[in-house]
């Protein structure tokens, strides 16, 4: 017999970001309602990695990421749209793992509305569309994702995704060492999803 869902805890999340990360593939999050079932995340994991915003300590920017779990962190990325994290660990360290991809599982109707003319596959299908999917944006920042009066909800999946279906590899976009998927494989995702967005490389940004 299936087991039954249940919501997510603080507890769930104050643990390393790989182990998060794993984690949440197959887990359904609810922003209002729209619901969608995450088939895509990259981990981040603070000061020893090159890849992270916090790479270089804390700054107004990041300060949400150092802890302590159970929140969102939304970032404006290359000025052009939204990405939300999961912060997790503990406080004081800098982990989260930042939303790629999901599927739309409830309230079609509303994310058609902010996304009109889209193919399903990709209604959430890259870390900015899966934003606008959810309704995210600057002012969720810091948002509590879990725990009473949170105004969303994220539920495990009745059965964990099988081993066999998670992939790993680079991080989308990153570059230099942190997107060194030799050292940093830290980019999880279910195998056969349609929603599950294209690997790009990072390029180096010339100054």
């Amino acid at each position: 017999m299936a087991g039954r869902a249940r919501r997510w805890t603080r507890a769930d999340l104050a643990r390393d970001p790989l182990s998060v990360a794993r984690s949440l593939l197959g887990t359904h999050l609810v922003a209002g309602p729209v619901s969608l079932r995450l088939t895509e995340v990259e981990a981040y994991w603070g000061t020893g990695d090159p890849g992270s915003h916090g790479y270089r300590g804390m700054t107004p920017r990041t300060e949400v990421m150092f802890g302590p779990p159970g929140h969102l962190y939304v970032y404006r990325s290359y000025g052009i749209h939204w990405c939300a994290n999961i912060v997790c660990g503990t406080k004081g360290e800098c982990a989260a793992v930042l939303l790629r991809a999901g599927e739309v599982v409830a309230g079609h109707d509303t994310v058609t509305a902010r996304r009109p003319d889209v193919r399903e596959r990709d209604l959430a299908r890259g870390p900015g569309r899966l934003t606008v999917a959810l309704g995210l944006h600057g002012d969720d920042n810091g948002a509590a994702l879990v725990g009473r009066g949170s105004p969303f909800v994220l539920t495990a999946p009745a059965e964990p995704v099988d081993d066999a279906r998670v992939r790993t590899g680079p991080r989308v976009g990153v570059s230099g060492p942190g997107g060194d998927g030799a050292t940093y494989p830290w980019r999880f995702w279910i195998e056969g999803e349609p929603s599950v967005s294209a690997y790009r490389p990072g390029k180096v940004r010339r100054g």
